[in-house]
């Protein structure tokens, strides 16, 4: 399902200025705080969830094994950090400095040995291990961001839910749930922002439709037209009253400023922009910060590193499917689109340019970031050439920072090669129940208009993460 292509002056003509907030994906209404002049600040947690789609190479970048074979241990050294006995990649020198903001998860697993993008996928966004998909049958459960945007909804942007680049290219990358809300409807999808050829790190990056407020003199006019007219019919309704502050409440988040500035990158000093990197990961996990700091609570950041000068173009959705030359995909440990060479400097950059900023704005309180892809690698670099590594379920890697996660420390153990977890594994479906519990959300309850009673997960939260 692609987002609608709809103004922001289409919809209130369509929507009545009220179900605005209902009908268009993303676009929910809540209760934030206000300050004593009256204006909301951010009071709610938010989440920049950061999926490096493909599935990149645990052993190769944070859960190296200096000490297996060359087959299984690849061509990179790891190299100290600011946190003793965490080691990662050698390339990832600025993220090295930063250790001590984040949680290194080094037991994800997949249970049922599920190896293909689409399922894994689904598996890590519901906090659910299903097989339900492979059999035809779509899954109806909501993913994290819909879940968040539900429970945690924003009055500050129109948007509560946002994916920066949707997964293109072949299906197979993008699952199933991606551009709906499931049970929940489509007033919990996300709103897609951004492609290949219009992302921030372009001088002519453009927003959305659904910022553009088209002519906000005569939506002003219409407002209070509307108003006048539902006056007298309104102070003696109770449903009418509580149709009138809703719609109060998409006017005011439609014509916010902050919402539309987001995307403004120009308003963000030249040497935040660099820090970050001037490429779609680095500014779009830039963009991530200023959506969240505009009010927006959940944001998906497709983990696209750009495209490369060397071998085959990469398309914004599976940078980390490193399989080397048994896909066409050249040299998984090269300077190409699929190449670590190209891909893991990029992410440094931009990771280190986050918490960074993050840390430096006061924000980490309140913003979790999570760092993972669908699953990991194998462990033994497949023998074909150019060298690279096929899909791994049963052992992947993950990094948690921020809204109460613990700092400087590494959870869960893999064996010697990088095969299995040996201690303290995180399925889906804790780690689902970890992000809920960050962001004060409950596991249990009814969650959809139907007061069913359904469990956002089976998982509970992994309480050793945080501080």
């Amino acid at each position: 399902m692609e987002q609608l292509d709809i103004s922001r002056r289409e919809a209130l003509k369509l929507a009545g200025m009220g179900a605005a907030s209902l009908g268009m994906p993303g676009a929910v209404m809540g209760s934030d705080k206000l300050d004593a002049q009256g204006n909301a600040v951010r009071a709610e947690k938010s989440c920049i969830f950061i999926l490096l789609c493909g599935g990149p190479s645990h052993v190769d970048t944070w859960d190296m094994k200096p000490n297996a074979p060359v087959e299984y241990r690849g061509p990179y050294k790891p190299i100290s950090t600011k946190v003793p006995g965490m080691r990662i990649n050698e390339m990832h020198t600025k993220l090295a400095k930063l250790t001590d903001q984040f949680t290194l998860i080094n037991s994800m697993t997949h249970p049922g040995g599920i190896s293909n993008h689409f399922d894994a996928m689904h598996n890590l966004l519901s906090g659910q291990s299903t097989k339900r998909i492979m059999q035809g049958i779509p899954d109806d459960t909501p993913y994290m961001g819909s879940i968040i945007a539900k429970h945690k909804p924003s009055t500050r942007n129109i948007v509560s839910n946002a994916w920066l680049i949707k997964c293109v290219g072949r299906p197979v990358f993008c699952a199933p749930n991606i551009g709906i809300g499931g049970y929940l409807g489509s007033a919990y999808a996300p709103v897609f922002v951004g492609s290949a050829n219009n992302h921030p790190a372009m001088d002519n990056f453009t927003a959305p439709k659904i910022y553009d407020l088209a002519d906000e003199e005569r939506l002003s006019q219409r407002r209070k037209l509307l108003g006048s007219i539902e006056s007298n019919a309104l102070a003696k309704d109770a449903l009418g009253q509580d149709w009138g502050n809703l719609r109060e409440k998409a006017y005011d988040a439609m014509t916010r400023p902050e919402g539309r500035e987001a995307f403004e990158m120009n308003r963000e000093p030249t040497k935040v922009r660099e820090r970050y990197g001037m490429h779609p990961l680095g500014q779009n996990l830039l963009l991530a910060r200023r959506m969240v700091e505009a009010g927006v609570r959940f944001v998906t950041v497709n983990g696209w590193a750009g495209q490369s000068n060397v071998g085959k173009k990469g398309p914004p959705s599976s940078s980390w499917d490193m399989h080397g030359g048994n896909m066409g995909m050249g040299d998984a440990f090269g300077n190409g689109s699929y190449g670590m060479g190209f891909c893991l400097p990029r992410l440094d950059q931009a990771l280190a340019g986050l918490f960074t900023d993050l840390k430096e704005r006061g924000m980490m309180d309140n913003t979790l970031v999570v760092v993972t892809g669908e699953f990991g690698r194998t462990p033994n670099v497949l023998t074909q050439q150019p060298p690279g590594r096929q899909h791994w379920p049963r052992c992947f890697s993950s990094i948690m920072a921020g809204a109460g996660i613990g700092g400087g420390r590494v959870y869960g153990k893999s064996d010697s090669r990088g095969g299995s977890v040996i201690s303290n594994p995180i399925r889906p479906e804790e780690l689902s129940a970890t992000i809920y519990h960050a962001l004060d959300i409950p596991l249990n309850g009814p969650q959809n208009n139907t007061g069913i009673s359904r469990p956002l997960t089976t998982g509970k939260p992994v309480m050793e993460l945080f501080a």
